[in-house]
């Protein structure tokens, strides 16, 4: 075990060197692979690592059914939702602004910094798991608040140190770590159970109600589609990295490209949980902590390599959402206010810790429920930016309207249940577009009415 500290360690030391060496070096422009990379590092985070081999123990390889939604989705931003944008434009909702007005581009940039808080809270939570477990089995319990804080602050440092590069550098570091982890897991199953594990499983599920299943062939396809749309065509956290690239054509091959990036990071986390069915039975324990269990009995270079790997995971979401929430709560909020791009990253490195003490033990898959809380969000966001793309009309009162409609709308859907379970997450997105055209229509066809009278 103090073989794994020490790999976890050296890790600790180096990323922060090797990222800002590279996010210094003399050459301006970001390449568009790094960028792809940084996007899919971005995207994953420890949920994902955690998660994902649990989902297919449970069910298969249902995550690369998803990945054939997000291909359609992603090449749909990369068409069309990539060129509203300025490169290097520092808030995507910006484009909103100058749409509608400041009101609507505060209010989504609001709901972006709220949902994005929760949702990144969860992420460092679990990503402080493992490293908690580590230190448990050698008989030493450290407490979760100590971990969370060492966490965020060694993460803090090099955010604030070396900026938007320093951040899309150590995510494709980052990335490269826990692929190559995780590779190896793979190897270490094949010599402990040769190839038997690695049996065929499906890759679309079925036998639930309609619209409350996530990964039928219409929920992965169809809905994660329109997610895909929706994550990265409206949010922050991903549309920054884009917009730093030197080209729209760079942009558009980073984007695309991530989508094939993490189609094989999901086929390989799969793979990981379809063989731990016959190595590793559940034994009712819940199925985010299979996978951190199995890289306990690793050997210990590989154990610590698989953690610094979550780790990695963990520090690459967690610097890409402080960089991300800074740069818009400044370009929103306060652009000529008194606080600076890096105290503001350091108020939401605190605030993370906080919302993760808060939100730390989600039931069910985490990375589910990670993503199931973005997408309340997303439909309304996308609703309007939908408006402002298609529509004539600058009337902002009436996109916010169909914004609040939007957000009322999904939670009351929130409380629906079909026989018992809830509306999957890739319907959600759909449900608030709908809703966004409703009342963004309905309050402009009242007004019309008012005006006659």
């Amino acid at each position: 075990m103090l073989a794994s500290l020490l790999v976890i360690l050296l890790y600790l030391c180096f990323l922060p060197v090797i990222s800002l060496v590279l996010a210094r070096q003399p050459h301006k422009d970001l390449p568009p692979w790094a960028i792809c990379l940084s996007l899919v590092a971005t995207e994953t985070s420890t949920l994902t690592i955690v998660s994902v081999p649990g989902v297919a123990y449970l069910k298969g390889y249902v995550f690369v059914g998803l990945a054939i939604g997000y291909l359609i989705g992603r090449t749909a931003v990369a068409i069309w939702f990539l060129p509203l944008h300025e490169r290097g434009a520092t808030s995507i909702y910006r484009y909103i602004g100058q749409r509608f007005g400041t009101k609507l581009q505060k209010l989504l940039s609001g709901t972006f910094l709220i949902t994005r808080l929760v949702a990144e809270g969860v992420r460092l939570y679990a990503g402080m798991l493992p490293v908690s477990m580590l230190f448990a089995s050698m008989g030493y319990p450290v407490s979760d608040l100590l971990l969370l804080f060492l966490i965020v602050l060694l993460t803090l440092a090099y955010t604030i140190a070396g900026g938007l590069k320093a951040v899309v550098w150590s995510d494709s570091l980052q990335l490269g770590l826990y692929l190559g982890g995780s590779i190896a897991c793979l190897v270490v199953i094949w010599c402990r159970a040769g190839a038997v594990p690695f049996h065929w499983a499906p890759v679309f599920s079925h036998g639930l109600p309609a619209f409350t299943d996530p990964f039928s062939i219409a929920g992965a396809v169809i809905g994660g589609a329109i997610l895909a749309l929706a994550s990265h065509g409206t949010d922050q956290l991903m549309l920054q990295r884009c917009l730093a690239a030197k080209t729209l054509n760079g942009a558009r091959g980073a984007m695309i490209g991530s989508v094939f990036v993490v189609g094989g990071l999901f086929a390989l986390l799969s793979c990981i949980g379809v063989a731990l069915r016959d190595l590793m039975p559940a034994q009712g324990a819940r199925p985010d902590v299979l996978f951190p269990h199995f890289i306990l009995t690793l050997p210990p270079v590989l154990s610590g390599l698989m953690i610094a790997g979550i780790l990695a995971a963990t520090m690459g979401s967690l610097s890409s959402a402080m960089n991300a929430m800074a740069a818009a709560t400044r370009a929103d909020f306060m652009p000529h206010g008194p606080f600076s791009l890096r105290s503001l990253t350091a108020l939401w490195a605190f605030l993370l810790v906080l919302t993760a003490l808060l939100f730390s033990r989600p039931s069910g898959s985490a990375v589910v429920f990670g993503l199931s809380i973005a997408s309340y969000s997303y439909g309304a966001t996308l609703g309007v930016f939908l408006l402002a793309m298609i529509g004539h009309s600058r009337d902002e009162r009436a996109a916010i309207a169909g914004f609040i409609s939007a957000v009322i709308v999904l939670a009351l859907v929130s409380l629906v249940r079909i026989e018992g379970h809830p509306i999957a997450f890739p319907w959600l997105v759909p449900i608030g577009v709908a809703a966004t055209f409703a009342g963004a229509g309905t309050f402009s066809g009242l007004r019309r009415i008012g005006l006659q009278e």
